[in-house]
């Protein structure tokens, strides 16, 4: 356990107080209980056992990515959402100190589920301007040193920046990153730390012996082929869990928790580019035996509470997942009793907590305050000038000059690395997602904040080779984003997006460089047959023609599952970021003009005639 246990605020500073922002944090699972007491449903003393039933709490966030403040750096201002959601681990961290005031921190165990070290530009910044491994500290390190985690689990994000980066965030760390399932390329041996045994000390009775297993999603060899390649191997999280915890129980864990970087919906974004399930918590908690509990991760959902029955047991296991970014912080409570002398899990249950009513942690923010002000100094730097406002609020439904701006410095990029190669004069087509549509690029002076905001992820640039026949079907693909229209409107953006609960980030716009690629989405006709009138400089495309497609790592590893793209050939990959070079550019240029690069080239329409849609 760790040993800081100071108190986050003078508002935590008394039982009431501290009952008080618990009581209105608890938003969703098994509700609040009281503190140190075993739960009603908890085993009666039977045959074997003494009768003692010891309560431990183990604490969870996931998906923090760079999130210390709760301060959103693309609008320079505090976060806020519809849903009045507040970030950052600062805030998360007051709910951890006061439940474990509350409870006891000899009896409380906090743990991660993974994506820490990207995702902000306080995140970007320690790995790409100053980065750690040159000797800075990175801010997340500094953040979850204060608030006193035991261990991490290691998330698909991690590995964004390369190993260098990670292994130096690591030695950062007072505590363990656990990967069972990162193993050296040769050997099959574990790289990190696969678990960690934690013991409870307990007064004239046999210490508890916790074990955390440390498990990523597998699809880091695909999105982050070129930083993992050739030196780390990601097999199934169930198929590595077979192995590790039989080990973990032998080695005297008495309880196994699992800090998992998989959603639990059994689902996977990569089709068959990959033997093994993305989103596996659920199944591991079926398929493996001896698991007690799984903190999950990487699917930014809310799960207060959740069982799973275990085929080979029958044992239920409890699933829990928090928000995202600090949102929420889960608490399970694990109820173990002394059976023939062997600590077992008799009970167990979860509660969500609210970051939203908490303080900010000033241990946390005093640890990064420093970082989080060279940051704003960066973000808001002028680097050129705009001549019109573009905005992405409407890119969902309607051509905007923001999504051609992304679109024409990807292809930009990629034709220029493309000369003197045998594809230098084919036609070079991009493709962007909508992914903020809070972002925007103001008329008059432009900063680094304003043209990151238009790009929300570190993903990197690569060029690979389609047929016409594959730009349509990938186009039919990204139209399956719309839901159907008869109408011409107007009608309601939110009625005919975000079909099937498609996220905006897996709707993709294509444009080409030199010449326009025009088409027009039909929502009258059936999904797979909506792309009409599909042209390259006012001609037909044609099944064989070939074009290079600026494209990001996400998607061309698999990510939406979108047709062709993986076994396409690639001809550039330079692992550039694209926010980075939307800024280079804006940089080097200095004036970004809408007319050098956006056309009116896509429309909705309903039968031939265009759609009205209205915000």
């Amino acid at each position: 356990m760790s040993n800081d246990q100071t108190s986050a605020t003078p508002l935590l500073g008394s039982s009431t107080t501290r009952r008080q922002l618990l009581a209105l944090a608890a938003v969703g699972g098994a509700g609040l209980v009281t503190a140190g007491a075993a739960s009603s449903a908890a085993a009666a003393p039977g045959p074997g056992t003494n009768g003692e039933v010891v309560r431990l709490t183990v604490l969870g966030t996931t998906d923090l990515h760079g999130n210390v403040y709760n301060w959103d750096y693309f609008k320079n201002a505090e976060y806020t959402d519809g849903k009045a959601n507040d970030i950052g681990v600062a805030k998360a961290s007051s709910i951890i100190k006061a439940i474990r005031a509350e409870v006891g921190a000899e009896r409380t165990l906090t743990i991660d589920a993974g994506d820490t070290i990207q995702g902000t530009p306080l995140a970007y910044y320690y790995a790409k301007i100053d980065p750690i491994t040159g000797g800075s500290t990175h801010p997340m390190a500094a953040a979850m040193n204060q608030v006193g985690y035991d261990a991490a689990a290691l998330g698909n994000h991690e590995y964004n920046y390369g190993l260098d980066t990670l292994r130096a965030f690591e030695k950062q760390l007072r505590f363990p990153l656990l990967s069972a399932n990162s193993v050296d390329w040769n050997t099959g041996a574990p790289v990190f730390k696969p678990w960690v045994i934690k013991t409870i000390k307990l007064a004239d009775t046999k210490a508890i012996k916790v074990g955390i297993l440390g498990l990523v999603t597998p699809g880091v060899a695909i999105w982050d082929k070129a930083n993992v390649e050739g030196k780390v191997k990601f097999p199934g999280i169930v198929e590595q869990a077979k192995v590790m915890v039989p080990r973990l129980k032998a080695a005297g864990a008495d309880v196994v928790i699992v800090a998992c970087h998989s959603g639990d919906s059994g689902k996977s974004s990569w089709g068959d580019a990959l033997p093994y399930v993305e989103n596996a918590s659920a199944i591991l908690a079926e398929e493996v035996p001896g698991i007690d509990a799984v903190l999950v991760g990487h699917a930014h959902l809310e799960i207060p509470q959740r069982y799973v029955t275990n085929k080979a047991t029958g044992k239920q296991v409890l699933l829990s997942e928090p928000y995202y970014w600090g949102m929420r912080v889960t608490r399970m409570s694990i109820d173990v009793q002394k059976i023939r002398g062997r600590w077992q899990v008799v009970h167990s249950e979860a509660t969500l907590y609210n970051s939203n009513v908490a303080p900010e942690d000033p241990a946390v923010t005093g640890a990064v305050a420093a970082a989080h002000q060279k940051v704003l100094t960066y973000v808001n730097g002028v680097i050129g000038t705009c001549t019109e406002a573009m905005s992405a609020a409407t890119s969902r439904y309607e051509d905007t000059a923001a999504i051609d701006f992304i679109n024409y410095v990807q292809a930009d990029a990629v034709k220029k690395a493309l000369a003197g190669t045998p594809e230098a004069n084919l036609p070079v087509l991009s493709i962007a997602a909508p992914f903020n549509k809070l972002a925007s690029i103001p008329a008059g002076e432009v900063t680094i904040r304003d043209v990151a905001g238009l790009y929300i992820y570190d993903n990197t640039l690569l060029g690979i080779v389609l047929t016409g026949a594959q730009v349509k079907a990938y186009l039919e693909k990204s139209a399956e984003y719309y839901k159907p229209c008869t109408t011409t409107g107007p009608v309601a953006a939110d009625t005919i997006t975000n079909a099937n609960a498609t996220p905006d980030y897996n709707y993709d716009v294509m444009g080409g460089l030199d010449a326009d690629l025009t088409y027009d989405i039909d929502l009258a006709k059936p999904v797979g047959s909506r792309i009409v009138n599909l042209a390259y400089a006012g001609d037909t495309v044609k099944a064989d023609a070939r074009f290079v497609v600026a494209i990001n790592n996400y998607r061309q590893s698999g990510g939406g599952n979108f047709p062709g793209v993986v076994t396409a050939p690639v001809v550039y990959n330079r692992q550039i970021e694209i926010r980075q070079l939307l800024i280079d550019w804006a940089t080097a240029n200095k004036v970004i003009d809408p007319k050098v690069f956006s056309s009116l080239d896509w429309k909705l329409v309903s039968n031939g005639s265009p759609i009205t849609v209205t915000p």
